[in-house]
């Protein structure tokens, strides 16, 4: 049974927390593109190019997630995005992990609009960009990571222009998805609206 799920967004508004629940609530398997993303922007910050980086990415590239949720991985990630060269090579890792049998759940910024779009069910999960900062913030703190709200605020406005103004693959939501605006939801709401929108679809 192939059965995908697309969730798209911008950065901290919740997707990689609903993403994780539906997959475990549906006995999917999960993945964060984000992650390739910062996996390729961390091998450029170590001065490769970055469609070189993301033709011979590895497994052995995303062992450590951890290493990968730094700011400067996330802008790194943010800058490489925008690279054709570096879409096209992770497009085929990504189309492949969707229609694995057993099901699947995807979240980053264009799944329910390139690489899934025959998704069968598609979530739009937002915030503000306040609300995310805030929420990026304590991840950051939680890890150690010397930060102030400002600076977070300010790299959470960029990302978000990169994203939906790059020429290749934008941030935008897929006509056809549910948009989920996680300002004033609690992660267990959220979660629940998604879970019940997987169902609808996934028993039909």
């Amino acid at each position: 049974m192939r059965f995908t799920v697309a969730i798209d967004g911008p950065a901290a508004a919740g997707k990689g927390t609903i993403g994780r629940a539906v997959a475990a609530r549906f006995g999917f398997a999960h993945l964060d593109t984000g992650l390739l993303y910062r996996a390729v922007g961390a091998r450029v910050l170590r001065g490769e190019r970055a469609a070189d980086a993301a033709l011979s990415l590895t497994p052995n590239d995303l062992a450590d997630p951890d290493a990968l949720r730094t700011p400067e991985a996330a802008q790194a990630a943010s800058k490489v995005a925008v690279i054709p060269e570096v879409r096209d090579a992770l497009l085929d890792f990504q189309r492949a992990f969707a229609h694995r049998i057993g099901g699947a759940v995807l979240d980053g910024r264009d799944i329910g609009t390139v690489i899934c779009p025959g998704a069968e069910v598609k979530l739009f999960v937002t915030a503000s960009a306040e609300v995310r900062a805030r929420r990026r913030l304590d991840e950051l703190l939680l890890r150690g990571l010397d930060v102030e709200y400002q600076s977070v605020l300010e790299d959470v406005r960029a990302r978000d222009t990169r994203d939906a103004e790059r020429a290749t693959a934008p941030m935008i939501a897929a006509t056809d998805a549910l948009t989920l605006d996680t300002s004033e939801m609690s992660a267990e709401a959220a979660i629940a609206a998604a879970i019940a929108a997987v169902a609808a679809k996934h028993s039909a």
